[in-house]
C-alpha cells in the first residue's frame, strides 16, 4: 500500500509518517528487524516523524543505515544507552507495565538535558511577575515567538534541539495560543525590532494560520525585521510550490515585504542533498520573488555533515540559488548529543577548510558557533603561544551587549565539544569570564571547566 496521497510527490497531499506506521515503511524499504526494533524503541523517548518525500527524494535507501538523509531523520542504535534500550524493550513487551514505561520515558528525557542553555530559567519573559507562554527573550534586538498551533515540524531531525517541542508534555513546550502576549510585551520593549517566528515549523501551519500571527506585527512600528525558522524548504517544499495555499503564503510574504519589514526565511539546510531537487529549488525562488531573504543555517552533525567538502558543496548550492549561507552551528548539547557530537577543535577545522574554498560571497557564513547560555560563541580556531596551545574564541552575541566581538583563549581540549567543557585561560576578561563560568567563576582557571569533555574516539 502506497504512503502517498496522490501518484505524484510534487503534487502530493501532506501526510506525517511515525512510529504507528513503522512497519509499513519497514516493509516497503526493507529496514532490517534490527532497524525497525531500533527504531521503535528509540522513538518511545525522542520523537519520530517522516513523509513521503523524505521517504523518496532525499534518503539512499542502498546505503542505510549509514546514509546520512537516514541518519538525519530515522532513531538510531547508539542514540540511547544500551542499558535505556533493554528497559524500554523489557517494559513495552509487558502489558501490564505500562505505567512503569511512562515513568521509564519521563527518566530518560529529563536525563536528556530537554532545555539547554538556561532556556526555561533565563529566557522566559515575566509581565507582573507571571511567564509570558510561547515567548523567549535572551538578546535584546530579538524575541522568539512559539505559536502553539506551528510547534511541529514536516519531519523531525534526529539531533534537533528542540525535540522536547514534540513529545507530547506539556511542561517542556513553548506554545503561545494567539499574539496577543508578543504584541503586548513589544509594546514595552521598543529595542527588540527583531522578532523570530519559530518552532517546530511555523510553516506547518495554514497560510490563514500563519497570517493570523503575523499580521499583528505589522501594526507594531518598532518591529522592523521578522524572521521565519523553518525546515520546510528541505523537507516539505511543496509548501512554497503546490500545496493547495502556496500562492497564498507567497501573497502574505509579499504583504509583510510591502509593509517596509525585512522578511527573512531562516531556512535550515543540513546536506547539501536537500537543495538537489527541482521542487527545493523552485520553492527558494519562489521565496525570493516574493522580496524575502533566505539565510541558510545547520548545525555540525557527526555521521550527517562532518566533512568540509560537504559544507562546502552545501555553501556554494545555496549561493547559486540565491540564498545566504549564514551560520554553521555547534550541535547542542540536548538530546542525543553523544551521537552527534563533533570536538569544537575538528568543527573549527571542518569549517577552515570548507571557508577556505568559498567564491567571496558565500563568505557570509558564520562558524562553528556555540547558541550557549551567555550567547553565541564563535570558535575562531587554535592558536600557538609561548604558553601553549589554545582555542580562540569570541561572541558574536550576548546577553550583555559589551561582550560581543571580543577575543579570548582557552586550554586546548581536542575532546571538548561545549563551552562547558573548556578550561578558559587566565587571560580572560573577568566579565567575560563570569558571564561563562556564572557563580562559579573563580580567578583560578583550572576551576572554569564545570564539564569533563568526552575523550576523542570514545563510544557514543
Amino acid at each position: 500500500m502506497s504512503l502517498l496521497a496522490t501518484d505524484s510527490v510534487g503534487t502530493a497531499r501532506f501526510r506525517a509518517y511515525g512510529p504507528r506506521q513503522l512497519d509499513e515503511i519497514s516493509d516497503r524499504h526493507g529496514l532490517s528487524a534490527d532497524i525497525r526494533e531500533t527504531v521503535r524503541l528509540v522513538s518511545m523517548v525522542l520523537p519520530f516523524r517522516v513523509n513521503e518525500y523524505v521517504l523518496t527524494q532525499l534518503i539512499d535507501w542502498d546505503r542505510i543505515p549509514d546514509d546520512p538523509m537516514f541518519q538525519l531523520v530515522f532513531p538510531q542504535k547508539g542514540m540511547l544507552t544500551e542499558q535505556n534500550e533493554r528497559d524500554l524493550a523489557a517494559l513495552s513487551a509487558d502489558p501490564a507495565a505500562k505505567p512503569a514505561l511512562r515513568t521509564l520515558v519521563q527518566q530518560i528525557r529529563g536525563r536528556l538535558n530537554p532545555h539547554p542553555s538556561g532556556q526555561k530559567e533565563l529566557n522566559v519573559p515575566t509581565r507582573d511577575g507571571a511567564e509570558i507562554p510561547g515567548l523567549q527573550h535572551k538578546y535584546r534586538e530579538t524575541v522568539l515567538y512559539f505559536p502553539s498551533q506551528g510547534q511541529t515540524c514536516h519531519s523531525y531531525c534526529t539531533y534537533c534541539f528542540r525535540w522536547a517541542q514534540f513529545v507530547g508534555d506539556a511542561d517542556l513546550r513553548f506554545a503561545a495560543p494567539d499574539p496577543s502576549g508578543l504584541i503586548s510585551y513589544l509594546g514595552a520593549h521598543p529595542d527588540a525590532g527583531d522578532v523570530l517566528v519559530t518552532g517546530g515549523d511555523p510553516m506547518v501551519m495554514s497560510t490563514e494560520r500563519l497570517r493570523s500571527h503575523l499580521e499583528p506585527l505589522l501594526a507594531v512600528d518598532t518591529v522592523r525585521t521578522i524572521r521565519i525558522g523553518t525546515k520546510s524548504v528541505a523537507y516539505w517544499p511543496q509548501r512554497f510550490v503546490t500545496d493547495p495555499d502556496a500562492d497564498d503564503v507567497l501573497r502574505l510574504f509579499e504583504q509583510v515585504v510591502a509593509s517596509g519589514r525585512n522578511l527573512a526565511v531562516m531556512a535550515h539546510f543540513s546536506h547539501p542533498r536537500e537543495l538537489s531537487t527541482d521542487l527545493a529549488r523552485q520553492a527558494v525562488a519562489r521565496i525570493k520573488s516574493t522580496g524575502a531573504l533566505v539565510y541558510c543555517q545547520a548545525p555540525l552533525i557527526a555521521r550527517v555533515n562532518d566533512d568540509a567538502d560537504v559544507w562546502s558543496e552545501m555553501w556554494r548550492a545555496e549561493l547559486a540559488l540565491g540564498a545566504v549561507p549564514y551560520y554553521m552551528f555547534v550541535e547542542r548539547d540536548t538530546g542525543p548529543y553523544d551521537y552527534f557530537r563533533v570536538p569544537l577543535a575538528r568543527a573549527a577545522e571542518i569549517f577552515q577548510a570548507a571557508y577556505r574554498t568559498l567564491p567571496g560571497l558565500a563568505r557570509t557564513v558564520r562558524g562553528p558557533v556555540m547558541s550557549a547560555t551567555p550567547g553565541k560563541v564563535a570558535v575562531d580556531g587554535v592558536v600557538e603561544t609561548a604558553e601553549g596551545r589554545f582555542l580562540q574564541l569570541h561572541m558574536v552575541q550576548a546577553r550583555e551587549p559589551a561582550l560581543v566581538g571580543r577575543p579570548f583563549l582557552a586550554h586546548y581540549d581536542p575532546g571538548a565539544a561545549w563551552l562547558d567543557e573548556l578550561r578558559l585561560d587566565r587571560s580572560v576578561p573577568a566579565d567575560i569570564a563570569r558571564a561563562i563560568a556564572g557563580p562559579a567563576w573563580t580567578a583560578e582557571p583550572e576551576l572554569f571547566g564545570t564539564r569533563t569533555a568526552t575523550p576523542v574516539g570514545s563510544p557514543a
